[in-house]
């Protein structure tokens, strides 16, 4: 009786003892978390709460806290990068306003001088001050349809359409300018519709900005080409030409907003970085995707590729 009374007590002194044990590393483990995660906040760097733990309860912990981590490290680099976008946003939107502003200044100031002008001369102060104040007016609505499509309550009306017939007419609004800056104009477009959910207003929009673009940056390569061809289940519409193309450093923010090519800001050319940027959402309001190839004087090519429908 005795020696059962004993082995009792023992046992029970042992779960006591490594209850005891237990809840110090326990306690030990949580500090250290909490150490850490202290750390984390007050450095505010990227790393992960690391605490090496037999319990099953602590790691699950410790699981969902850098989980949260993760997600709190990305919103504070997506907080910052969109803050660097919106100031450089601000800053090129400021350039590309300033410069009409203070052409248009000098037209009026030069209309209100005392000094007569010829009629000859006046007439010609009176367009060149219409065509700014038009690209002024034409930079501003682009502006507001860029903050009207990234709005949330945004939305396009989609239906099937022939992509092989809204890459027809496209082309050939643009047949006259592209004769008149002796382009070889090749074309590769199916006999065979080739169907989409989209909108042809939209899907308008968004060709005649690659072309436009195509003509006014790479008439030098002599030819402009636009191919329809389809990739398994999609369908992807190629506008390219054979110009001085974009670097590769400039290839992966050519569809940020206002961003421009250093030559884009050269009057000749009239960029206001906002074309392609707009394009690209509404590409993907249309639930496609956008990318750009580009090997300065060999090809250049943006793609636009779509669902396609077979129904």
């Amino acid at each position: 009786m005795v020696l059962l009374l004993t082995i009792i007590i023992g046992v029970l002194a042992a779960i006591i003892g490594w209850q005891f044990y237990s809840q110090r590393k326990f306690n030990r483990n949580i500090h250290e978390i909490t150490d850490k995660i202290s750390g984390i906040i007050e450095h505010e760097t990227a790393e992960k709460v690391l605490v090496p733990t037999g319990q099953d309860a602590i790691r699950q912990l410790l699981i969902q806290i850098n989980r949260l981590l993760d997600y709190n490290q990305k919103v504070i680099a997506d907080y910052a990068k969109s803050k660097d976008s919106q100031r450089k946003m601000i800053s090129n939107m400021s350039h590309d306003l300033k410069t009409p502003l203070t052409v248009i200044l000098g037209y009026t100031e030069k209309l209100s001088q005392e000094k007569a002008l010829t009629r000859q001369e006046e007439k010609q102060v009176i367009l060149r001050l219409n065509d700014k104040v038009n690209s002024l007016i034409a930079l501003l609505n682009q502006f507001f349809d860029l903050v009207k499509i990234e709005s949330e309550d945004y939305e396009i009306p989609l239906s099937k359409i022939s992509l092989n017939e809204v890459c027809r007419q496209c082309v050939l609004e643009f047949y006259d300018l592209l004769v008149s800056k002796d382009l070889r104009v090749e074309l590769e477009i199916p006999e065979r519709p080739l169907y989409i959910l989209g909108n042809e207003h939209v899907l308008h929009r968004i060709l005649n900005n690659f072309i436009s673009n195509s003509i006014r940056y790479g008439s030098d390569g002599g030819v402009f080409g636009l191919t329809v061809r389809e990739e398994g289940e999609f369908v992807a519409v190629d506008v390219w030409d054979r110009g001085k193309g974009i670097a590769e450093v400039h290839q992966g923010r050519v569809f940020d907003r206002l961003y421009t090519l250093d030559d884009a800001r050269n009057p000749q050319f009239q960029g206001s970085g906002l074309g392609l940027s707009i394009s690209k959402r509404l590409t993907e309001e249309m639930r496609g995707t956008i990318r750009l190839s580009s090997t300065p004087f060999e090809k250049t090519t943006f793609t636009c590729v779509f669902k396609r429908l077979t129904y």
